[in-house]
């Protein structure tokens, strides 16, 4: 399954009639002529219990005679607007402690109802059912809250910056029970009232809506109809009436954790040891500063089991963005998201003056050893919403001073270069919701380190208007970067001490034909990398897209989705040329064999890549890329069938380069990805990822070295010049991920990924101003390299208690790097040489319990 966010990307709905023949009241907002169906809003009462409800799934307690019933659910995919035909019965009750949620899912037979197990936050080939609150009613934050078929939870958050958050986790409970007969399933939820944040008022109305999953005819129903062209999910949502008297409660939460790990790396050297252990503690603390702000903090905090990063070979001139792992960087961020100023891996990142310690070297002295992560001490969230519609967030943590130890090679003496003094982050957000799915957010990041070491601090405004019948809207963002202090280890002054950047984007966001013209610059001293991620600046950027969508099934498709734009890039700082092109791209999916295919198409028109070349300041020279074409395709089958697969393809050729006699350059793609599904508890998912480039044209990454009598001469003719090469890069990836579920809170996950890229120049050229190029036949250093990369990620994972885990890991790494004659071009001689290098061997073990302040509290007699 995948998210289930794209519910509101399906097709659109047919009249709304349906749902006014009977159950709960509905409410109808008016649109202009022209536009799509109104929203409908339908109204749910719930219903307050003095008696205490028995979890067990079987909606048996007395309680649920009395609630008012929502019914007659729509279909969402693969035929909007139908009316359910296995019916599906919903109630809610609460109490003073928390909202219950009763739901009855008829099916014809029990064969029916398909059960995978999964793991938590896994949507496998399983029914679901959900429910979805928007405590504030501002259409714009939400919470989701699912239970599988199996009982497994998932639950996810909802905001502007984040869209589904499935990363969020809260500590609930449900049960399920099949109905008699087999006839269906039922499910009980008790949502926890310090699970979510409401505000203080005699009687509230909340957002709501309520989800099923029909995994055997690949349905999704909804009770509150979801218009696939209309914009936006939560503003979307029904309504939940007659609360009343609700006390936000003491939100305070502890969970404590220990863990163990044994470390074992073959040095075989003298001096070290083989075998390492350590012992961690720690914890972390969840407070409600009051109805509306909850204080988030990780104390001592252990990251060790998370898995392990896909590292590459990077020959470009940006750093990997790697995919952050984790929980308290991935849980309850979404203000923080906004704007794209916060990379969290920057947090306990390698080290500033990691890469200078070289440059801090003696005579005769070598690195003996350089920590490439910062240890952190503690990190801390504050973050809320008032009643107001007003989110702040406050974001802070600290890491330790980190070092590099150098040796002397003759006495052996050693002494520590500091490579990252004790650096404290920061992050301020507010954002104020507004009418019609608006908003306008303050953000401010800073970055402050000990010492004279320098400081970063950015500045940004949003904005988001839409108009009232949700069709067009206007949005936009100014940032404004600060650079304070001197260089680390240095006197020289920092660079890029102050820079901006902004964006527009205007269009038309609702209906079958959308479109959007935005524009941007990023000024070229804009830079937000000490704690936010920015490839490149010097920038101007325009672009216009429309997009035409058919939500309702036709011919032999379920629905399609098309969009056509052009683009155009500058250099900011002197304002030049760098790129320009058209794209397209289509994809559907077909109605009986529920495969998805789609395409895109690019055709980019000749490029001055400035980047590329890794000189300052940009202009004077750049990488001429030749005018290319590219087109690609994906097919992913049925997930429903025991086998399935993805694929995905593509190409692009490039145009002679008329300057130079050379071969064309062309690169491909591949990836192949089936799975297999053995039964309900094992699966297998096995990922194919092949790339190659011919006759690329790129800087030499290890450069020239004026100890090599090859470059001696190439170092004193060359001057400012930068030396490129014709390479051919071929990379290849093989993941296999294995899972076995034994119950819906026990279960087992290994994955092996094997990654391996070559490279081997077959000539080389000389870059001079101007973009000229002047071939160097009788140049013959071998610049060849190669990189390689193995990891096993294994942990058994059981949840015994609410919100409690036990976690068994073991981790496997090992990496090379090889240059000149060493490097091959052959993936079983890099196979075969990864198998060979030492290998990191850990084993850890954690617990983690979670202690709840209102289930702890004595019991007032």
């Amino acid at each position: 399954m995948r998210s289930f966010l794209a519910l509101r990307w399906l097709p659109r709905l047919l009249a709304c009639a349906l749902l006014l023949s009977a159950g709960p009241r509905a409410v109808a907002q008016k649109g202009p002529a022209g536009a799509p169906a109104p929203v409908v809003r339908r109204q749910l009462a719930a219903h307050r219990t003095a008696a205490p409800i028995k979890l067990d799934g079987l909606l048996d307690d007395a309680a649920w005679a009395g609630a008012p019933v929502a019914d007659h659910f729509v279909e969402q995919q693969p035929h909007p607007g139908r009316p359910e035909h296995q019916p599906t019965e919903v109630r809610v009750l609460y109490d003073d402690a928390a909202m219950y949620v009763g739901a009855k899912m008829v099916e014809a037979s029990a064969d029916s109802i398909r059960h995978e197990l999964t793991q938590r936050d896994d949507i496998g080939n399983t029914d679901f059912f959900g429910i979805f609150l928007d405590p504030y009613r501002d259409h714009l934050n939400g919470y989701g809250f699912i239970v599988l078929s199996t009982g497994v939870q998932f639950d996810t958050r909802y905001s502007p910056a984040n869209g589904e958050d499935v990363a969020w986790n809260a500590v609930w409970e449900s049960r399920v029970a099949p109905l008699p007969g087999g006839k269906g399933w039922s499910v009980e939820i008790r949502v926890p009232y310090s699970a979510i944040r409401f505000a203080q008022a005699p009687v509230q109305t909340w957002g709501l809506n309520f989800i099923r999953q029909r995994k055997k005819d690949n349905q999704q129903l909804s009770w509150n109809p979801i218009n696939p062209a209309v914009d936006g999910f939560v503003n979307q949502w029904g309504e939940l009436t007659g609360l009343e008297n609700l006390h936000p409660p003491l939100r305070l939460s502890l969970t404590p954790y220990v863990s163990s790990y044994v470390n074992h790396y073959p040095y075989n050297e003298q001096g070290k040891r083989n075998y390492s252990t350590s012992f961690n503690g720690g914890a972390d603390v969840k407070w409600g500063i009051n109805e509306s702000f909850t204080l988030d903090a990780t104390l001592v905090p252990d990251f060790g089991q998370v898995i392990s990063d896909n590292q590459v070979l990077n020959l470009s001139p940006f750093e990997v963005q790697y995919q952050e792992n984790r929980a308290f960087f991935t849980e309850g961020t979404e203000l923080f998201n906004k704007g794209g100023l916060f990379y969290s891996r920057r947090v306990g990142a390698q080290p500033i003056g990691f890469n200078d310690v070289g440059g801090q070297l003696q005579k005769g002295e070598f690195v003996y050893q350089n920590p490439g992560v910062t240890r952190l001490i503690n990190a801390t969230k504050v973050s809320g919403r008032t009643s107001k519609g007003l989110g702040i967030g406050v974001f802070n943590a600290l890491s330790a001073a980190s070092y590099a130890t150098v040796e002397d090679s003759v006495g052996g003496a050693r002494r520590e270069v500091l490579t990252q003094p004790l650096t404290n982050y920061n992050i301020v957000v507010l954002d104020q919701s507004l009418p019609h799915n608006s908003y306008v957010s303050l953000i401010n990041t800073n970055v402050t380190r000990a010492g004279q070491a320098y400081d970063a601090n950015v500045t940004a405004g949003l904005f988001r208007f839409v108009d009232k019948s949700n069709q067009y809207a206007f949005k936009g963002q100014v940032n404004y970067s600060q650079r304070r202090g001197q260089v680390l280890n240095s006197e020289a002054s920092i660079d890029d001490r102050s820079g901006y950047k902004y964006y527009l984007n205007y269009g038309k966001i609702s209906g079958n034909w959308t479109w959007n013209v935005d524009h941007g610059i990023e000024s070229n001293t804009y830079n937000p990398n000490d704690l936010g991620i920015l490839f490149g600046n010097n920038n101007i950027s325009q672009s216009a897209t429309v997009s035409y969508n058919k939500y309702q099934p036709f011919w032999k498709v379920n629905n399609l989705y098309t969009s056509l734009g052009a683009y155009q890039s500058l250099l900011f700082r002197p304002t030049l040329y760098q790129d320009a092109g058209v794209y397209g791209r289509a994809n559907t999916t077909f109605s009986k064999s529920f495969i998805t295919t789609g395409f895109n198409a690019n055709l980019d028109l000749a490029k001055h890549d400035y980047y590329e070349p890794r000189t300052a300041p940009l202009g004077p020279y750049y990488v001429r890329v030749p005018t290319s074409a590219n087109l690609g395709a994906f097919v992913s089958s049925d997930g429903r069938k025991k086998l399935a697969y993805d694929v995905n393809a593509g190409v692009r050729l490039f145009a002679l380069d008329e300057r130079l006699a050379r071969p064309r350059r062309a690169s491909y793609g591949l990836t192949l990805s089936p799975r297999y599904r053995v039964s309900d508890q094992l699966n297998f998912r096995y990922t194919f990822d092949y790339g190659l480039k011919v006759n690329q044209i790129g800087y030499v990454n290890d450069g020239l070295d004026a100890g090599n009598p090859l470059d001696q001469p190439l170092l004193a003719a060359f001057g400012s010049d930068v030396l490129l090469g014709g390479r051919r890069v071929s990379t290849f990836t093989n993941t296999l991920t294995t899972n076995y579920t034994f119950t819906n809170r026990l279960s087992f996950t290994i994955r092996l990924r094997h990654y391996v890229s070559a490279v081997r120049y077959q000539a080389f050229a000389r870059l001079r101003p101007g973009g000229t190029e002047e071939n160097l036949p009788e140049y013959s250093r071998n610049h060849d390299n190669s990189f390689s990369a193995f990891n096993v990620d294994a942990a058994l994972v059981w949840w015994f208690a609410p919100g409690s885990q036990v976690s068994l890991v073991w981790k496997d790494a090992t990496s090379s790097y090889l240059l000149g004659n060493e490097a091959t071009p052959l993936y079983f001689d890099n196979l075969a040489n990864t198998a060979n290098t030492p290998h990191n061997n850990n084993v850890s073990v954690k617990v983690l319990y979670y202690l709840d302040y209102l289930t702890l509290r004595p019991r007032r007699g």
